[in-house]
């Protein structure tokens, strides 16, 4: 207990001392008993916390999303299910849960093996996947407010779906703000006058009562959600680094931890490729004006990052980010030539496949355009389908170019700083480029490389802007 009693000290420096705290747990900070008791720790060091939002355990999500994209094979099943049972398992061996938890927990991992059933047998709705997925979460969320009971908290596992609305758009729903807020003042704001919510990021509720996720990656948001629904004075984001780097320091072993980002450049990092954040965390955040760190939860003395409206420094150039995986969409139609609405036809064609196009260059007769795979299915469904090909080929000739890699450099004012263009062409002129985007927004400037090429030009761009700028 000494050790945590100085993290305490460590982390009030850096928290406010007035108001409520959401602190979001990813998938590696509640992966084990161990991991769960270092949120504990941090939860019990800050009073503010009243609201605790969990991801399921690292390597749960990815089991249940091959799950839910059906496995017709009974023995894949069974062992993908035995897999994550052997997780919970080896956590409750330590945490020797009540019987009524124990027995909540059974219940969840047999709803996963009934509703993989059914998605195998092609018997389940729209939704059954959705529900499937979300008991990673529930599992998740049952063990952590377990765990702060047994140590003396009033605490309380609280079903999001109470609270998060969405629509009815399985896989990546939409959030209803207004609605989350209101059910937020009716049946959360109650619970935390008296006890932590321990509650489960990514799933949600549309109006029927059926559940809904917010695509992969959407714990994140869902705690940004949560935090505009009750005006929390800041949200903290608890995951396995010590906050936000200048680069993937898996790829730049130079990248060094950013003390503070605007929510602008924050936003351009995380839609860009840096892991930290899920794209749409920083929406409601941003909103509500509310502060957000990011900090490691096993080492939460660090300083972490903080993500604010206004911060005292803006470098034209502050970070780098990757996006690997891209796919670049080409079409060509004689169509367009001194045509109208064609461009209107193609987008309205993507919005009904629910395509988000990331990055766009156009000439008379053809537009080439990267397809935002933040935009997925939860399940990690590709974007590109058969059906979507067939509609585009209505209109247009269409050829898919995939293994790209998408390379940002985020900061402020890159498009009214004369020389920024100039010296990174100059840095990777050797290198073949497939696109460029610059100008739409003054704190990105991107482009297209073939992605074996990725980790060569992230070096050489780190080294000339940010470690001799």
């Amino acid at each position: 207990m000494t050790q945590s009693k100085s993290v305490a000290r460590s982390v009030a420096r850096e928290t406010p001392t007035t108001g409520l705290v959401v602190a979001k747990f990813g998938g590696t900070s509640v992966a084990d008993y161990p991991a769960l008791l270092r949120c504990a720790h941090i939860i019990e060091n800050n009073p503010m916390t009243r609201i605790v939002v969990v991801s399921a355990a690292a390597g749960v999500t990815n089991r249940l999303a091959a799950l839910s994209a059906g496995i017709d094979e009974q023995a894949e099943r069974q062992r993908l299910l035995s897999e994550i049972m052997d997780i919970q398992h080896r956590i409750t061996a330590e945490l020797k849960p009540r019987p009524e938890a124990s027995a909540q927990l059974r219940e969840y991992l047999v709803l996963m093996a009934q509703y993989s059933e059914l998605i195998a047998e092609g018997a389940g709705d729209g939704g059954t996947p959705d529900a499937l997925l979300a008991l990673g979460e529930r599992c998740s969320s049952l063990l952590l407010a377990e765990l702060l009971q047994q140590r003396g908290v009033q605490a309380r596992d609280f079903n999001a779906c109470e609270v998060i609305r969405t629509d009815s758009h399985f896989g990546h729903a939409e959030p209803r703000p207004k609605r989350i807020g209101m059910l937020a003042r009716e049946f959360l704001l109650p619970v935390i006058q008296d006890e932590v919510a321990v509650t489960q990021g990514f799933i949600g509720a549309d109006a029927a009562m059926r559940t809904t996720t917010l695509g992969r990656g959407g714990s994140d948001y869902s705690a940004a959600l949560f935090a505009e629904a009750v005006r929390a004075q800041s949200l903290e984001i608890w995951t396995d680094v010590d906050g936000i780097y200048t680069c993937d320091p898996r790829q730049v072993p130079k990248a060094r931890p950013i003390a503070e980002l605007t929510f602008a450049e924050a936003a351009e990092m995380a839609t860009f490729g840096a892991k930290i954040l899920h794209p749409a965390t920083l929406l409601p955040a941003q909103r509500g004006a509310i502060p957000v760190f990011v900090g490691c939860s096993r080492e939460p003395e660090k300083p972490g990052t903080w993500i604010r409206n206004q911060t005292a420094s803006r470098p034209v150039c502050r970070a780098l980010s990757v996006r690997r995986g891209q796919t670049l969409l080409t079409v060509r139609s004689l169509n367009m030539l001194h045509a109208r609405g064609f461009l209107a036809e193609l987008f309205a064609t993507l919005a009904r496949h629910r395509i988000s196009v990331d990055l766009i260059t156009t000439s008379e007769v053809s537009v080439a355009l990267t397809l935002d795979p933040t935009g997925s299915h939860s399940s990690g469904r590709k974007l590109v389908t058969e059906a979507l090909l067939a509609d585009l080929k209505k209109l247009c000739d269409v050829s898919v170019e995939e293994g790209l890699a998408l390379v940002a450099v985020i900061g402020h004012q890159l498009t009214s700083t004369p020389d920024v263009a100039s010296r990174l062409f100059s840095m990777i002129g050797a290198r073949n480029i497939r696109m460029v985007s610059h100008g739409a927004s003054p704190n990105n400037l991107c482009f297209l490389v073939h992605e074996a090429d990725a980790s060569d030009v992230l070096q050489t761009l780190h080294r000339g802007f940010l470690e001799n700028p």
